[in-house]
């Protein structure tokens, strides 16, 4: 893909996702100056636009504002970050004003109708279903703390919200074989955006390298194809980087989380607003 295009997927990104919050259990959407800022749910996030347009102390005091804002309220909060966002100091000013980052994504951008044209041949013991009931989305979150190493239990009140809130902006798809789901991924849709996004991804080590990983990329974007959304996009992690290039997913920028949590507790699992690949920020 040329620079041109590249410039131009970032662009749409920048203009079309960038302070967008999708429903969820007991969020809140409020803005602060350039800041789109969402309470509730696991943890607080902060967003805005590519340039804060604010500099030296004046940025310094907006920083400031967000974490007295959140320490307030006795919660953490992630500032997601971009690697093409001014001003550059910016990660800097967060580290020296407390926040924490966690680990470095890439941001790749695809096309729903090429992306559901992928043919993965699953073997005949995997299936995979769309789950609503919390049941299976207690099952998602136990998959989630198993190959995470981590607590989700959260996570199935946050996926229950986000589908009471907007059923039409949230797919929730788990691989099994038999009766032990083995993985889990969810599509997330922004109202007014031909943008989606593909979250969670998550398969127990024993199945991984079987197809699992990419059959649900095919699956949720054939959803979104059918629902006339274009773009779909990944904050993906060093591990899936790759194969996303592979199935035609380009790399437009990167993403870093900086949380902030009281006390100086450091980073809390990782999220944004909500879980690592739950929703968009």
């Amino acid at each position: 893909m040329t620079d041109a295009l590249i410039e131009e997927l970032r662009a749409a990104y920048d203009a079309r996702l960038r302070g967008v919050s999708t429903p969820g259990p007991g969020r809140e959407v409020t803005c602060d100056g350039p800041l789109t800022r969402v309470t509730g749910g696991h943890r607080g996030l902060i967003t805005g636009p590519r340039d804060l347009g604010l500099r030296g102390a004046a940025l310094d005091e907006l920083i400031a504002r967000q974490r007295e804002f959140w320490a307030a309220r006795g919660e953490a909060v992630e500032w997601k970050t971009r690697g093409h966002d001014l001003p550059e100091d910016l990660p800097e000013r967060l580290r020296a004003a407390g926040f924490v980052p966690e680990e470095r994504e890439t941001v790749v951008i695809g096309e729903s109708a090429a992306l559901a044209a992928t043919t993965v041949r699953l073997g005949p013991e995997l299936s995979i279903r769309q789950v609503e009931d919390r049941a299976d989305l207690e099952r998602v979150a136990a998959l989630q703390s198993e190959v995470w190493q981590e607590d989700f239990g959260w996570l199935a009140e946050d996926l229950a919200g986000r589908i009471a809130a907007g059923p039409e902006s949230i797919a929730v798809l788990a691989a099994e074989a038999g009766n032990r789901m083995v993985s889990a991924a969810w599509l997330v849709l922004n109202p007014g955006s031909d943008f989606g996004g593909l979250w969670g991804g998550s398969t127990l080590a024993a199945w991984r390298g079987r197809g699992v990983y990419r059959a649900l990329i095919a699956h949720r974007a054939r959803l979104a194809a059918e629902r006339g959304v274009r773009h779909l996009y990944v904050d993906a992690s060093e591990d899936s980087a790759p194969i996303l290039g592979r199935l035609g997913l380009t790399a437009v920028t990167t993403t870093t989380p900086y949380v902030w949590t009281p006390g100086g507790r450091g980073p809390v699992p990782p999220g944004a607003g909500a879980v690592k690949g739950a929703g968009p920020g």
